[in-house]
């Protein structure tokens, strides 16, 4: 009887600390939806994947400069966003978006700047290579400087000059 006992509360106390584990993961990681919480428990034991059906669709329509569409394919590629090469792409899709010879949207470079943050974070060792031959871009941390000087207001953004550039 007292063998039973105490296994039942050695029980109870294993179940207390993972649910003590798993709170104090979802707040380090702030999940915002269930498929990022599942994804992030997936990922945490290695067992995460991406569709990959969804990630060549939006690899095809990225290639074709439809980044709005693309986006939505990577998006559905990677709910829980957790690929860290997935997140690259979604940023670039967001840089292309936003660029313009005149003046770059604002709005579009933060969430680009954002999904880079993300990217660099999930990469393995925080360094990400994408050896992509179409884009100009093959490191998260290219990509992310990109972003943050386009959201700079520098005397030079007001160079006539400044048309001539080319996109990355």
């Amino acid at each position: 009887m007292w063998m039973q006992d105490r296994s039942v509360r050695v029980l109870g106390l294993v179940l207390a600390l993972c649910y003590a584990a798993f709170i104090v993961w979802l707040y380090v990681s702030q999940p915002q939806t269930l498929a990022e919480v599942t994804g992030g428990l997936t990922a945490s034991v290695g067992a995460y994947r991406i569709n990959q059906q969804a990630f060549d669709d939006g690899l095809g329509l990225f290639r074709r400069e439809q980044h709005d569409a693309a986006r939505a394919a990577f998006e559905r590629a990677d709910p829980a966003g957790q690929d860290a090469r997935t997140q690259f792409y979604i940023a670039y899709s967001y840089y292309r978006s936003g660029w313009g010879r005149v003046y770059q949207d604002n709005e579009m470079f933060k969430k680009g700047l954002e999904h880079a943050e993300k990217a660099i974070a999930l990469a393995s060792g925080g360094r990400l290579v994408v050896d992509d031959p179409g884009l100009a871009m093959h490191n998260a941390d290219e990509l992310r400087a990109e972003l943050a000087e386009g959201l700079r207001v520098e005397p030079s953004d007001f160079n006539p000059m400044r048309v001539f550039r080319q996109r990355k």
